[in-house]
């Protein structure tokens, strides 16, 4: 057994471990039961501070706690310029930090407790890899605060998707494509307008308003990349928006929103979704999803003969991997029907 220090006498309870490790524990009735472990350097406040806590089962709430710099961050200008999904993901990272960590002072985290943390939600990849993304947002400002002198979550490695997990999104061919148009209803035919169109994520197609429509461009500020894009449309998009607008039977106020719901509120992420599923499977189009939307409006500017650069200034793509894919895919097969026809 380790030999008690001065502290150790003074704190009937503290145990040192031959490997130098400090425990709390506890003889009940001739068992002896392990309490808690002290991570604290011995001789400091802190070391006190955990070694009373865990006498008590009380633990005390630091001042500067990542629940109190949580809801000093929601306060900020920063967080309100956020856009609103970007709020909801780190949110969802926020409440799981809140119950694992919110009382715990901020000085007390260290690198290898985020790749615990990211390991622990292995099973939901795209929150694990939020998590030091939250994390290093809070950490830069308590290093304004001077809680702490570091940010522990830089060049942390984010967690990679399985490979029998990676669902790769078809692009709809010119067969899905032309059954959507001729005999897809109206709603799903709008937000299939609006997704081949304006190349954009589908997390912004609901966030469209008829104020972003001037009859010919549709203007945007991109969730993801805070973006801002003047997008002309396309023949097949202005139709279908000119379309939906007459149909209102009313001139729109600029603050509605293009796409709906029956009482005319607004259409969140999730409802948009349910209809496009609804409606791929009438048309049995299941194997091209509303994502793959954004890929084959990549394909047709490249069909156009547009260049990667010119691509990206349209959909606002901050890498060219997704562009070179789709893009690339596209030309060999225009390439490939050049060369058929010269084979005639």
């Amino acid at each position: 057994m380790g030999s008690n220090s001065v502290v150790g006498r003074r704190k009937q309870y503290l145990w040192q471990h031959p490997s130098g490790r400090w425990y709390v524990r506890k003889s009940v009735n001739g068992k002896m039961f392990y309490l808690g472990r002290i991570t604290a350097e011995e001789g400091t406040a802190e070391f006190d501070q955990q070694y009373w806590e865990i006498v008590s089962g009380k633990k005390a709430v630091s001042k500067t706690s990542w629940g109190a710099l949580i809801d000093a961050l929601r306060e900020t200008d920063k967080w309100k310029d956020f856009s609103p999904r970007y709020r909801r993901d780190l949110e969802k990272v926020f409440e799981y930090l809140t119950e694992k960590i919110g009382r715990a002072d901020v000085a007390r985290l260290t690198q290898a407790d985020i790749y615990d943390a990211m390991e622990k939600n292995r099973h939901r990849v795209r929150f694990a890899n939020y998590i030091p993304t939250a994390i290093s947002m809070l950490s830069k400002m308590a290093v304004r605060k001077r809680w702490r002198n570091d940010n522990p979550a830089i060049d942390i490695e984010p967690l990679r998707v399985p490979k029998d997990r990676k669902k790769p999104h078809l692009p709809w061919t010119d067969g899905a494509v032309g059954k959507m148009r001729e005999e897809g209803a109206p709603l799903p035919r709008l937000i299939f307008e609006i997704g081949v169109g304006s190349v954009q994520r589908p997390g912004d197609w609901v966030d469209f308003q008829w104020g972003d429509y001037d009859g010919d461009t549709l203007k945007l500020r991109q969730n993801k990349t805070d973006t801002v894009l003047s997008l002309p449309c396309t023949i097949a998009l202005k139709a279908a928006l000119d379309g939906a607008r007459a149909d209102l039977g009313f001139v729109p106020h600029p603050s509605r929103h293009i796409l709906t719901r029956a009482d005319g509120s607004k259409m969140d992420y999730h409802a948009m979704a349910r209809v496009m599923v609804r409606e791929r499977k009438r048309l049995g189009l299941m194997a091209h999803d509303q994502h793959a939307l954004r890929y084959r409006g990549v394909m047709e500017l490249a069909w156009a003969g547009c260049t990667d650069d010119e691509i990206a200034s349209y959909s606002g793509h901050t890498s060219k991997e997704m562009i070179i894919k789709y893009a690339g895919e596209a030309r060999q097969i225009m390439r490939a029907r050049q060369a058929v026809a010269k084979r005639k």
